[in-house]
């Protein structure tokens, strides 16, 4: 199967690229919400995920990768939630800001403006290239 491409938002005050990094790795649980789901049962290990800091940042700020496939979400108290295991694999030279994905031809139609309430998404193949073409990280 090719590689796949996601972006996961996070605000800096609960979960930091800082913090990621310095951790290594971590369980990305508590995910509520259905469509979210289905793209967090999608991922492969290898996948690329762009790391998004919302609330105050409303940037992404690095890059990580799928280190364990879905699994049922070890937060969730009823329900059938998925979770998945994320290592960070380099910050991005250059964060890539809200307004120039909403301004730019190639990211205006990415799910983090059409849906924007939503915390995890797909990332086509040439969004991704350009989100790493402008944050010079490819």
């Amino acid at each position: 199967m090719a590689e796949q491409y996601w972006l996961v938002k996070q605000e800096p005050s609960d979960y930091a690229w800082a913090a990621f990094l310095k951790d290594g790795r971590a369980a990305w649980t508590g995910v509520r919400s259905y469509p979210a789901r289905l793209h967090l049962r999608a991922m492969q290990v290898g996948d690329r995920v762009g790391y998004y800091h919302s609330g105050e940042g409303k940037d992404v700020v690095g890059v990580a990768q799928v280190i364990r496939a879905a699994y049922p979400d070890p937060t969730a108290e009823e329900g059938d939630w998925s979770a998945v295991d994320l290592a960070p694999v380099h910050p991005l030279k250059a964060s890539v800001p809200l307004a120039v994905i909403k301004a730019d031809k190639v990211l205006k139609e990415m799910a983090l403006v059409k849906q924007s309430r939503l915390s995890v998404m797909p990332v086509t193949p040439a969004q991704w290239e350009r989100l790493m073409d402008l944050g010079k990280g490819g």
